[in-house]
This record gives structure tokens, sequence and C-alpha cells, in this order.
């Protein structure tokens, strides 16, 4: 993404998570095979708990995250956001359709008909929508909640003190800077320039892949990336600090326990956790430039750096 001066005074947070948009996320991380020691037990528990009527739609929402626009309009509200749905059929080309189709597991004989406007495939997109809200986004709103503002808090803090550079950066362990263009080293390969549109950060409790690129109806664009607290570590109450809020119980630990330089598996004995576990979570702590790694011979050594340790402050 090139930016020019104006690009970089336009990136803004969204506002709140949008239904229909996390619910998309849900169904590819539940398809994704990274993150096993956070992911795991949600997979399991949404494979037994996915009514039948949600499946077709894997065949829009594939595990890369490269999902047809329509199905996940950026609007607030459960309603809103399946009127958007609906007002979008008129716009759905042929050449949507051959994309959509391909990357489909199965026959492509429902998004034919989706794209044909026929009515019951249209009922059924809608009804597989709000069936898949019930059960996978709606019982775990207010944690949903929880990690998209605890994120935004912690990136806002970051953006004040170390501007927009860090705060985009820090979305993902590949994300770089090369001059005024942020680079994400991971494919599909695309260049995008925003000349003043605007940019709206969205993190999602769901999405564990690389940051997405959209373009909204209006040409601004916005990035999805994965919030510093995914869902299962999201506490179902209220969070014991403000650090738990935002990174998770577990993950605040690894943090705190940072101020000694550690190895991995010290981690994982002081914190009775297991080396994936630990893995998982100093990658993601390294990727918001709150510790960082080395190697020593065959020892692989975490500390906590300066901006980790403004965040352990700023919450005591």
């Amino acid at each position: 993404m090139h930016f020019g001066a104006e690009d970089l005074l336009g990136v803004t947070f969204a506002p709140e998570p949008y239904p229909l948009v996390e619910l998309a996320l849900a169904l590819t991380a539940w398809q994704r095979t990274d993150e096993a020691a956070v992911f795991g037990r949600w997979r399991g528990r949404l494979a037994r708990e996915l009514p039948d009527r949600v499946r077709p739609l894997l065949d829009l929402l594939r595990p890369d995250g490269d999902n047809p626009a329509f199905v996940e309009p950026y609007v607030a509200g459960l309603d809103e956001a399946l009127a958007a749905v609906r007002a979008a059929a008129p716009d759905l080309t042929a050449g949507q359709f051959r994309t959509a189709a391909g990357r489909a597991p199965g026959p492509d004989s429902w998004l034919r008909a989706l794209w044909r406007r026929d009515r019951d495939a249209w009922d059924g997109l809608e009804g597989a929508l709000r069936a898949g809200y019930e059960t996978v986004v709606a019982p775990y709103w207010p944690r949903i909640r929880q990690s998209f503002h605890a994120d935004v808090a912690w990136r806002t803090r970051l953006m004040a003190a170390h501007g927009i550079r860090a705060a985009l950066a820090s979305t993902h362990p590949a994300a770089r800077w090369s001059g005024t263009t942020f680079e994400v080293g991971l494919p599909p390969d695309y260049e995008v320039r925003p000349a003043g549109r605007g940019l709206q950060l969205m993190p999602s409790a769901f999405w564990t892949g690389r940051p997405l690129l959209a373009e909204r109806p209006d040409g601004s664009y916005v990035l999805l990336y994965p919030a510093m607290t995914p869902l299962p570590l999201a506490g179902a109450g209220p969070a014991g600090g403000a650090l738990d809020a935002l990174l998770g119980r577990t993950r605040a630990a690894v943090l705190q326990s940072l101020t000694q330089r550690r190895t991995t598996s010290e981690l994982a004995r002081a914190l009775d956790i297991s080396l994936p576990s630990v893995s998982e979570h100093t990658r993601t702590l390294r990727a918001a430039g709150l510790i960082t790694t080395e190697r020593d011979g065959k020892a692989v050594l975490h500390s906590v750096t300066g901006l980790g340790v403004e965040l352990l402050h700023s919450s005591w």
C-alpha cells in the first residue's frame, strides 16, 4: 500500500466490530489450521455446534479470507447488514461468480442460483447468515467487543507514542515499511494507492492470518487484522486488569514474565503451559513490538522491549 502524506493523516479506527464481518472471519478461521494452541479447542467445539443450514456459507467463505465483499458488509446491526447483503444482488458479476465457484469446495449449483438471483437461494443465504450469527457470533458478542476495543485502545496509544508506522507494522510479523510503502510479505501480491480515500483499521477477534485489505463502496479501504486478544483468550467476565483485557490473562502473564530474559522452555515451566502455546504468544507479542527474541546457540531467548515496559507500567 503506497501512502501519500494525505493518506497517513487519513488512517482511523473502526468504531465497532460489524456482525457479518465477524461471522465471515469466524467461519474462515474455523477452516484454518494455524494457531492451534489458541483456536484448536474453539474449532472443535464449533464443528460440533454449527447448524447444517450454515454450512453452505463455506462455499463462499474460504480459509484464505479473500471472501466476496457482498457477504460481509461493513454495517452495524444484524438486520441492516442482512438488508445490505440483499441489496448487493443486482451488482454481482459473472467474473465474481467464476472466482467464487473456483474457490468453492463443492458443486457450484447453489452459487449459480445466487448469481441468477433465484429467490429461494437468496432466502437460504439470509437464513444461513442469520443462523450463523446466532450460533457463532451472538453468544460471544461481549467478548468480541472487549477484544476489539482493547486492541483499538492499545494501538491508539501506540500511534500517539510512536506514530502510524508503528501501529501498522505491529499488525502482523510479516508487515514492514519501505519508505512510505506499507508491505506484508505474504501472498497474494497486489498494490494499492489510497489516493486520499481513507484507510480504516479493524481488529478481529477471530481472524488469524495476514492482514486483509477490503475496499468499501465509497472507495475507502479497510485493513482487517488479528486482534491482540483472540476470542478464545478474551475473558467471559470482567478482566482482572487492563493488561488482561488487552492481551488475555496468559499472554499478559508471558509479557510480565519477560521482564527477566527467559527461554521458551523456561516460560512454559514458569507458567505451566505448553511449548506450542508459548510460541503462539511470543509470536504475537513480538509482532506488536512488545518483546524481542534472539538465539544464543540452541537457546531462543525472549525479553521485553521498551515499548513492552511502557505497557506494563501503564497497567499498574
